[in-house]
């Protein structure tokens, strides 16, 4: 399994759906195995997609904030 290919893909899915936004900052590991599905991980690569996926969900959200102070869209 390709990691950063999975991470950017849960990110995408993530961001694209308010509710599941929602769920994954409640319960970051659970909203990633429940997209997963059945694939079954070590506890380390689980942990690191979850932290992958939080950085890039961070990161888009600061890129929003900065490009609405800025007017920018």
């Amino acid at each position: 399994m390709d990691i950063k290919e999975k991470i950017t893909e849960l990110v995408q899915k993530i961001t694209g759906d308010k509710d599941l936004l929602g769920k994954f900052k409640a319960d970051p590991i659970g909203t990633v195995k429940g997209i997963l599905g059945n694939i079954d991980l070590p506890k380390d690569q689980l942990n690191a997609i979850v932290e992958g996926v939080k950085a890039k969900v961070n990161l888009d959200a600061a890129g929003d904030l900065l490009g609405g102070l800025f007017g920018k869209k």
